[in-house]
């Protein structure tokens, strides 16, 4: 099966949770899928969701060569079960010239097993959604959060109470905890880079920049 060479094809090796909630949501978003999986079944069920499902043993190189792998710009190894399947995939994937890499793990171990082989990226879905949710527990406030660099958070939250009604000048955001307001969010309409005198609301939403040390010190203030 030959493929074109486009930089939004996607590949997704294994069909299970992880990799066919993955598949379904990025050909949802419009984006060109092919599911891969050994069990016949799990490919009928997906195959009407995705641009297209293959029923194949993907450790088999013969086979991947086959399906033109190599013309996808991203292929992500999504076989939690089998971490040696999961290993032989992602390194013949690396071996056949695939652009990009993106394989499940399931511990910090097969992490480190993953990266030394030249895989691109490695995600650790059940760690991450634990990580998520112990977040989501300690700070309710808190919608999202996104690391930026090393230290730097980008934080998506709502407004305290305490500061409903106050101006951004006033609130000591930036003073007093070091907080970049980055955009404010209001019924449904977005105001970026905030002006001093911006008045918030109760309902607001707020996206703020900041180091770890000043965003604990800001939730710890509320």
């Amino acid at each position: 099966m030959a493929r074109h060479n486009h930089d939004h094809d996607f590949a997704v090796i294994g069909l299970g949770r992880f990799g066919g909630s993955l598949a379904l949501e990025l050909a949802a978003n419009g984006f060109s899928v092919l599911g891969i999986d050994r069990d016949p079944q799990v490919v009928q069920r997906i195959s009407e969701d995705v641009t297209s499902a293959l029923s194949l043993d993907a450790t088999d190189d013969d086979a991947l060569q086959a399906i033109d792998i190599p013309a996808f710009d991203t292929v992500v190894v999504a076989i939690g079960t089998d971490f040696e399947a999961n290993l032989l995939v992602a390194s013949a994937l690396k071996a056949l010239g695939v652009r990009r890499v993106i394989a499940k793990a399931v511990t910090q171990r097969q992490r480190a097993i993953l990266e030394r082989i030249g895989v691109d990226q490695v995600v650790l879905p059940e760690i991450d959604a634990g990580r998520r949710l112990a977040q989501a527990l300690a700070e309710p406030h808190v919608l999202q959060r996104f690391d930026f660099g090393e230290q730097h958070h980008v934080l998506e939250l709502r407004l305290p109470g305490a500061l409903a009604s106050r101006s951004l000048r006033h609130s000591d955001l930036t003073k007093r905890y070091g907080l970049t307001v980055l955009a404010v969010e209001r019924a449904q309409t977005v105001q970026t880079a905030p002006p001093p005198d911006f008045l918030f609301s109760e309902t607001d939403l707020l996206v703020a920049l900041g180091t770890r040390e000043q965003v604990d010190r800001f939730f710890s203030a509320f």
